[in-house]
């Protein structure tokens, strides 16, 4: 493929409109080579299963920015479990007045959006080299965040203990879920009340486009107690 290949299909910008996601065309260019460099490199190791440029843009590259109602005012964001940088390197590049950590617990991964940052300038972007539930015990990451993104990293009892830990008392968690959303929100329960969440807000971003996606939206109202998140591997194996 060469450079050409890579760009948006029309129906990306129709449905940009179609959400009401400003100031999208300015950035394009940009976003044009963070799915080159995906799409490029995971040739060489598994980032993502979508090969395809024009399903990288809907599938990965909107469902991304579909986020950006959600973001509020937090300006220091956690992307956790962030994987091929999928939310967190779109937004960070539609929101550069954002600070953005990225975590990810795979070595190329990380190596790989180190590679993205540098070679796409973006200065507001941090990426870490860590599990969740060890970095979620250390004082650099603890409670230091406005705000927690998650993409499809694991059944929402596991993510919230994987999430809350960052997010300091006021700031929100946001968790990207599928047609299932309610079976994980009512399976999710016990897990919130320890953590320190409060009500749930269920968000469908995309009406019209794909209506199965789903936005978990929680507001943390108390201090996570200091047992979580437990050991790696545990939230997994015994979630809450």
């Amino acid at each position: 493929m060469n450079a050409t290949d890579y760009q948006p299909p029309p129906t990306f910008l129709a449905a940009c409109d179609t959400l009401n996601l400003s100031g999208i065309e300015p950035v394009v260019p940009r976003l044009t080579r963070f799915v080159e460099l995906l799409l490029e490199t995971n040739q060489q190791f598994n980032l993502t299963a979508i090969r395809e440029p024009g399903q990288a843009w809907l599938r990965h590259i909107l469902d991304s920015l579909s986020l950006r109602p959600y973001l509020g005012p937090a300006v220091a964001v956690i992307d956790v479990g962030t994987g091929g940088g999928l939310p967190g390197i779109p937004l960070a590049i539609l929101e550069p007045d954002r600070s953005f950590t990225l975590m990810d617990a795979t070595r190329k991964k990380v190596t790989f959006l180190r590679h993205v940052a540098e070679d796409m300038g973006l200065a507001n972007v941090t990426v870490v080299h860590e599990r969740a539930e060890t970095a979620g015990q250390q004082p650099l990451f603890r409670e230091r965040f406005d705000l927690c993104l998650s993409r499809s990293v694991a059944p929402l009892p596991t993510l919230l203990e994987y999430m809350f830990p960052f997010i300091r008392t006021s700031g929100r968690i946001l968790c990207m879920k599928g047609a299932a959303v309610h079976e994980e929100v009512q399976a999710a329960g016990h897990a919130n009340k320890i953590l320190g969440g409060g009500p749930v807000q269920i968000h469908h971003p995309m009406p019209g486009i794909e209506d199965t996606a789903a936005v978990i939206e929680i507001t943390k109202q108390r201090g996570t107690p200091d047992a979580y998140p437990r050991h790696p591997g545990i939230p997994k194996k015994t979630p809450l």
